[in-house]
């Protein structure tokens, strides 16, 4: 494979990661390569991050990817034999490395381990390359008490020790895991590698797939969002009260053109506050995304001054008093799920929650309602002529639905009726949430 179609499929290859990458920066990226000595391949993946990369949260995938496309060694290049010493030499020799090695000695051994112990038979087009093994005859972490002999104990620098240890661990896996990646894209083909062990990133994760892990990576991401909500809800509101007429300063203005009122007066709009009522589906159907949108909840909870949270199943509770601004967000959440009234059948019923949460009362002239929810209503009455009544009391309605648009309308989804009431929006990610925040304005 050539440079050029190297560079190609690399650029590719980022595109269908999620990373965005213009054409322009595509060209920006060869033009850096004209400058430096590609020999020097931290130098080569300088110059792509610079050139490719525009946020912190596309590097961990931007570097997967080029370890892929431009890989420190191949197979073929290097040929030499698997290192055949006893296994207590390699793990002497580990702990020496684990104790303060250089990232070619730590990447060296990672891939002669790789080629004794990594490899496992499997059937034809199976992998055959995989990283536990390696781990498990190793064992790196077991070696943490042999590295602190000598070292004195309870000081700083035990402490130091350990934690420097700690990280090398971190390392010596993260080679390991890189050389066997390297070994089956030789194996299986780069591209088909690439699609399966590069997770898209932060700002483009499947709301209905993420982890509980991946809402901790989504706070920080969240609650600048949902300041920016909050303003642009405050500015939809300003600009839409434009005060009443006044028709006594119409009048009096109309008299400098002859009685005609070319230039109509209002009086100054009333100050207000921001209002939000927000209805969640917190169903299993959504869970990932319910739990998504009870921390954006949270975090809206602490932007407004006024802001109610109601979730539901097929029976609707206020669950506001969960969301204390300044509390835990994780508390927050394990209460909802013991304490919370919003499952009676456990089946959603989106027909049965509209008429609760209008007896409730919480719509007025003031509000914005956010609903957010599959519209999957088990094939229950949808009671649109109630949710008719909810939009048109309230300021502003919006919809935000998690599931992609070509499945609206299937099986039980009532997505295009409900939609035909309450603007209905797809947002599966951040960068969709942002995208919805943006055209608030």
């Amino acid at each position: 494979m050539s440079l050029v179609d190297r560079h190609v499929g690399f650029v590719h290859a980022l595109r269908e990661a999620g990373l965005p990458v213009s054409l322009a920066e595509g060209l920006d990226a060869a033009r850096a390569l004209r400058v430096i000595d590609l020999t020097e391949r931290e130098s080569l993946r300088a110059a792509y991050a610079a050139t490719l990369v525009k946020k912190p949260a596309y590097r961990p995938g931007f570097d997967m990817l080029f370890d892929l496309w431009f890989p420190s060694s191949t197979s073929g290049m290097d040929g030499r034999p698997a290192d055949d010493a006893p296994l207590p030499d390699l793990r002497e020799h580990l702990s020496r490395l684990l104790a303060g090695a250089t990232d070619p000695e730590m990447r060296e051994f990672a891939r002669a381990m790789v080629e004794r112990f990594g490899r496992q038979p499997a059937a034809e087009g199976r992998q055959n390359w995989f990283s536990y093994s390696v781990m498990r005859a190793l064992s790196p972490e077991t070696l943490m008490a042999r590295i602190l002999q000598g070292v004195p104990r309870g000081g700083l620098e035990e402490k130091s020790t350990r934690q420097r240890v700690t990280a090398n661990i971190k390392r010596f896996e993260d080679a390991v895991a890189t050389d066997v990646r390297r070994r089956i894209a030789e194996d299986s083909g780069i591209e088909r590698i690439a699609r399966s062990a590069v997770r898209p990133p932060l700002d483009q994760l499947d709301f209905l797939r993420i982890t509980r892990a991946d809402l901790v990576r989504l706070r920080r991401e969240v609650h600048p969002l949902a300041r920016r909500l909050a303003a642009r809800l405050t500015i939809r509101q300003r600009h839409g009260r434009r005060g009443r007429l006044d028709f006594r300063r119409t009048v009096r203005a109309s008299l400098s053109t002859g009685g005609v009122p070319m230039d109509p007066r209002f009086r100054p709009p009333r100050p207000h506050k921001p209002e939000l009522v927000i209805l969640c589906d917190t169903s299993d159907s959504v869970s990932s995304f319910a739990h998504f949108t009870l921390l954006l909840t949270y975090a809206l909870r602490e932007q407004f001054t006024k802001v109610r949270a109601f979730g539901f199943v097929d029976t609707v509770d206020e669950i506001t008093r969960f969301f204390a601004p300044g509390g835990d967000v994780s508390e927050a959440l394990a209460k909802l799920a013991t304490e919370a009234n919003m499952s009676r059948f456990g089946r959603t019923n989106y027909g049965r929650a509209f008429e609760e949460f209008a007896e409730k009362d919480v719509i007025g002239p003031k509000t914005s309602l956010l609903i957010l929810g599959d519209a999957r209503s088990n094939y229950q009455p949808p009671a649109l002529d109630t949710l008719k009544r909810l939009v048109k009391d309230a300021r502003h309605a919006y919809w935000l639905n998690p599931e992609p648009r070509r499945q609206w309308d299937s099986g039980d989804s009532l997505a295009t009726s409900y939609g035909s009431i309450v603007p209905m929006r797809e947002c599966r990610n951040i960068a969709q949430l942002a995208e919805f925040i943006e055209r608030l304005a």
